[in-house]
């Protein structure tokens, strides 16, 4: 995936969440779980992207 696609996507994602926390009532204990969930979602594409979480797979404990 081009860099420019992933930086686009980032943004979108930036934009909506912000969107999502400035113009819809809730709590502030779900908003803070949203955006948690939400950054560690866009680390884990992120990792998948780059190729470190699929390295990651074959390690056995």
């Amino acid at each position: 995936m081009p860099l420019l696609n992933v930086l686009i996507l980032l943004i979108a994602a930036g934009v909506i969440l912000w969107l999502v926390n400035t113009y819809i009532p809730m709590d502030a204990k779900i908003k803070r779980i949203l955006n948690i969930v939400v950054v560690i979602a866009v680390i884990v594409w992120l990792l998948q992207i780059f190729g470190i979480l699929s390295s990651l797979q074959g390690i056995n404990i």
